[in-house]
């Protein structure tokens, strides 16, 4: 097979298939609407923290992510991967069903449950690591499994790219005006304690929600529609969910201002992926967000 260019959102044909341009349209309308409707029903500020009320401007949680977003569709792509001996397009197609149909029960099941715990971790655990590995790895068993693509080309490229993507964000994000108001944690609890809290919920939020909406669920829905339109389905199913643990109870207000404050983040980590293809930008995006909330401004 001959190389054919990297994951840049712009150069899959895919892109402007009627499925994958239909996801892509209602995706973005989605957030608009979410937008549209905050700013008509006087919400323009929204919770940043499952554990605290606080509320800042949405614009404070946007600005951070399109500066990344920029840098990475900005940066030079000289000597970008190329992607080689990627497996069927329908292979793609079943295994992305199965998980946006699982993504879509953890999100419903958890606001069923109420958001809080044990209902957040365990359906985590259940939902979005072990019934994938088990339906995954059935597939691979019966010959049938997608098999992602060998991703070659320039290390260095791929390593600074990273880099100065998560400090364009990073400093707008947590040392800037735009920063969100800290936690009092650290202050609160024993070193042990809060070392114990800093690596359960890395594991459990950032390597979990990473691989499943990333890894997993991102790159499948790109080899079937495109870059674009699983960038966006990725970040709208990984964003809902928080409704349950940042929400109000009023359903209405609960989901737009969810995908409001999470999704220009949600697409921020779906571009970092689908441009360098590895996991160590997003897990250290997604850690700083939940970790160093607990001492600085996030």
């Amino acid at each position: 097979m001959t190389p054919s260019p990297a994951d840049a959102p712009t150069s899959s044909p895919r892109s402007r298939s009627l499925p994958g341009l239909a996801v892509l349209v209602v995706g973005l309308l989605l957030l608009s609407l979410s937008v549209a409707w905050l700013a008509a029903s006087g919400h323009t500020s929204v919770r940043y923290r499952a554990d605290s009320a606080e509320t800042v401007e949405v614009w404070r949680r946007w600005v951070p992510a399109l500066a990344g977003i920029a840098v990475v569709r900005l940066l030079p792509v000289r000597g970008r991967p190329a992607v080689v001996g990627s497996s069927s397009e329908p292979a793609a197609r079943r295994e992305g069903l199965v998980l946006v149909a699982i993504a879509v029960v953890f999100a419903v099941g958890l606001h069923a449950a109420g958001g809080g715990e044990p209902a957040h971790t365990a359906g985590k655990l259940a939902l979005l690591v072990a019934l994938p590995l088990l339906v995954l790895r059935r597939r691979r068993r019966r010959g049938t499994a997608w098999r992602a693509a060998v991703v070659t080309g320039s290390r260095r490229w791929r390593l600074a790219g990273p880099v100065v993507a998560l400090l364009a964000w990073g400093l707008l994000a947590f040392a800037s005006p735009l920063a969100m108001p800290g936690g009092d944690l650290a202050s609160t609890v024993t070193l042990a304690e809060l070392v114990a809290t800093v690596v359960v919920g890395f594991l459990v939020n950032a390597v979990v929600e990473e691989v499943f909406y990333r890894r997993w669920l991102l790159s499948r829905v790109q080899a079937w529609l495109g870059p674009w339109p699983a960038i966006v389905l990725s970040s709208l199913l990984w964003s809902v969910w928080h409704a349950a643990i940042q929400g109000t109870g009023d359903l209405g207000l609960d989901v737009p201002s969810a995908l409001v404050t999470h999704m220009p983040l949600g697409v921020f980590l779906g571009c970092l992926w689908s441009r360098y293809r590895r996991m160590w930008p997003l897990l250290a995006a997604h850690g700083a967000v939940n970790s160093l909330g607990l001492f600085v401004g996030t």
